[in-house]
């Protein structure tokens, strides 16, 4: 099976992640999606990330029984920070019947050189680039074989605009998923 790892701190998860996870499936031969909750992301502070769990547990009721679509914790059973490479490293080893096509924003593309081991991933894996607002990114990396820039919506919603709105205490409706949402307001996430 062809699956899609859509990695991310999902602080918190919001309607454009499910919209481009959506597109991967519509768009190409994936055929699941796989929201991967990373527990720490070496390029990020952490200090405005909420705990692991709570993010999980978020992802959970954000793709609700979605057959396609897949929450996994398994980060946070690996060293910290956790890097990419390693991750579909395990993945592939635990998996071998699946492919696993790595799904970032193309604005990771110009970072993307700096990543652990990117030379291997590009080596060994696929990378599905969905478009970002006001992006610049490698064109060497995007003519690479195994760079697929994917049709999907140009999504331009911020997690932190999300985690700003809640502290100002401001509504998220239309943002994230209702019953992500209705999560944030009873636990009080983010306050």
């Amino acid at each position: 099976m062809n699956i899609g790892l859509f990695f991310g701190s999902f602080n918190p998860i919001h309607l454009g992640h499910l919209m481009i996870a959506q597109a991967m499936l519509d768009n190409t031969e994936i055929e699941q999606v796989w929201f991967i909750v990373s527990p720490q992301n070496p390029f990020k502070k952490s200090k405005a990330l909420l705990h692991e769990f709570d993010r999980l547990e978020m992802v959970e009721l954000a793709i609700g029984d979605n057959f396609n679509f897949r929450a996994s914790d398994l980060e946070f059973h690996m060293p910290r920070p956790s890097y990419t490479v390693d991750t579909l490293t395990y993945l592939s080893e635990k998996f071998p019947q699946h492919q696993f096509k790595l799904i970032i924003g193309e604005d990771n593309l110009k970072s993307f050189p700096k990543w652990k081991n990117a030379e291997k991933i590009l080596e060994l894996y696929e990378l599905y680039v969905y478009p970002r607002p006001n992006a610049v990114a490698s064109i060497e990396l995007k003519n690479h074989p195994h760079v697929k820039m994917v049709d999907a919506p140009m999504v331009d919603i911020s997690a932190t605009f999300i985690r700003r709105a809640i502290q100002e205490g401001k509504s998220v409706n239309y943002l994230v998923p209702e019953k992500v949402a209705e999560h944030i307001y009873a636990r009080k996430l983010y306050k």
